[in-house]
């Protein structure tokens, strides 16, 4: 019969139990500490970690650790030598003189494209993977199988089994296999149901370089990481040492639940150099169970184009902190705009759990169901706000928009703002357009360049000069340090705080 796989039951955390327990019982019911705050000594009763070693673990897991193997087609430029060896011919003419030398070959020479008879080339890769349930799903990385034609995994007991892709995420790289044979008697393991912690024992297990059954031992290192792979980053950080071959094998905690699907390393050389990357296992089971039960994963569409607060943007709005994501410019027609959201808008929260920054708002919406409704905590103009947007599904990757590349700025002989930047009317509809930007003030610094339309400054629409020194006196009225302008370079629209100078430059 199936066996779920644990560590044999522990008490590792007994001494720090009667620690709590010891500190709890110096408080009697109704007891108001009135005390002045005072300095603490840190790290005084955190006790030992364990050091009996991982082995029991290990035995008790390995079982559901596989080794994926994959047959994916070459590419014909990386076919080389063997029998089946093909030149990819060039397309010369008939009187060129370099057609004698390949007439010889014994295919007749029709084009570089020819080759119907060409016999298909195969390349082996491996992975890791672990079984989830008695009757063979099996997770690992969607890397490991993109592309595959066959997929075979083989057990702890040199047992191979052929699979099929269930499904693939490539935003998460997860994919879930399922094996052809009829079994539910497969050795398996779970996700851990609590957040893997900095500072956490991990145990991975996994298949480097094609060894099969390597197990490597470190802690988590760090969580939240992004790591650029896609906009939906949120790693653990771990030092175990992983390789190539481990991917989409499983990090376990102390308990044998799996905390993380190792899924990358940073490297130089290519090989473990102590920092790998692991999805951790809430968003993993996530993904998985939508797999699973779909063969595909829906994500909640919000449709806006988002960016980071800093100390000047936030000090500009008049933020406490720079914590949350600023909209740039909600979709016409997608759920956002609909429900009232504006550009400038600082979306601090989703159903009352607050937001850090743009990715992480990103990710908590792509957690939610198409058609489902959530409570967006907004700051406008100071102003706190609650709006209700009903999601809509997220059918592709969102473009991010391309950064403009760099301008040579001009060197302006006056300006007329507090910021350094002359301004004139746009021609080409509304805003205004940046003429010229002093390379030593603080416009420059931040970025702005000549030929950037400013269309709106302090919360407000411009449309002439004026209108955008009326808004600085009044940012400065305000007692602000910093203005915010909403500026478009080549049709992307971007928020920018500007320190301003305590001076006002006179235009010449």
């Amino acid at each position: 019969m199936a066996k779920m796989l644990s560590t044999p039951t522990r008490k590792l955390v007994a001494a720090s139990a009667l620690a709590m327990v010891a500190a709890a019982g110096t408080l009697g019911a109704g007891f108001v500490n009135t005390q002045p705050a005072q300095a603490q000594q840190v790290g005084t009763e955190v006790g030992n970690p364990p050091m009996t070693g991982f082995a029991d673990l290990v035995e008790s897991v390995s079982p559901a650790v596989v080794s994926v193997q994959v047959s994916v087609e070459a590419p014909m430029q990386q076919i080389q030598g063997g029998p089946n060896f093909q030149f990819e011919f060039p397309d010369l003419p008939e009187d060129h003189p370099l057609r004698r030398f390949f007439d010889q070959f014994e295919e007749p020479f029709n084009g570089p494209n020819d080759r119907p008879n060409r016999p298909r080339e195969f390349m082996q890769a491996m992975g890791s993977g672990f079984i989830i349930s008695p009757d063979g799903y099996i997770v690992t990385n969607n890397h490991v199988v993109q592309d595959a034609t066959e997929v075979s995994v083989l057990l702890e007991d040199d047992t191979e089994l052929a699979a099929d892709v269930v499904g693939t995420d490539p935003r998460t790289d997860l994919a879930l296999l399922k094996i052809h044979e009829e079994r539910d008697d497969l050795p398996f393991v779970e996700f851990a149901t609590d957040e893997a912690r900095v500072g956490d024992w991990v145990v991975a297990v996994g298949n480097p370089f094609g060894l099969g059954g390597t197990v490597t031992a470190g802690i988590v290192s760090a969580r939240g990481r992004d790591i650029n792979a896609s906009y939906y980053d949120d790693f653990l950080q771990i030092d175990a040492a992983v390789n190539r071959g481990n991917s989409g094998g499983p990090s376990f905690n102390t308990e044998g639940k799996v905390v993380g699907v190792n899924t990358a390393i940073f490297s130089p050389s290519g090989g473990n150099v102590g920092i790998a990357f692991a999805i951790p296992a809430q968003l993993a089971q996530s993904v998985i169970s939508q797999l699973q039960e779909n063969g595909f994963v829906t994500r909640g569409f919000l449709g806006v184009s988002l960016q980071d607060l800093n100390e000047d943007l936030a000090d500009a709005l008049g933020l406490a902190n720079t914590n949350g994501a600023l909209v740039t410019e909600p979709i016409e027609g997608a759920p956002a705009a609909d429900a009232g959201i504006e550009s400038g808008d600082v979306i601090v929260s989703v159903d009352g759990e607050g937001v850090e920054n743009a990715r992480e708002l990103s990710r908590v919406i792509s957690q939610r169901s198409p058609e489902s409704d959530v409570v967006l905590g907004v700051i406008r103009g100071g102003e706190e706000l609650d709006i209700t947007v009903t999601l809509d599904r997220l059918e592709e990757e969102e473009a991010a928009p391309e950064t403009p590349a760099e301008e040579e700025q001009a060197d302006p002989e006056a300006t007329n703002s507090y910021i350094g930047v002359a301004v004139a009317p746009n021609p080409d509809g509304e805003g205004v357009v940046i003429e010229d930007v002093d390379p030593q003030g603080p416009a420059a610094a931040r970025g702005v360049m000549p030929g950037d339309v400013i269309e709106q400054a302090n919360g407000g629409a411009i449309s002439q000069p004026e209108d955008l020194v009326a808004a600085l006196d009044a940012a400065r009225e305000e007692g602000k340090s910093a203005i915010s302008l909403r500026i478009s370079r080549d049709g992307v629209a971007r928020f920018v705080g500007i320190p301003l100078e305590a001076e006002v430059q006179e235009q010449e």
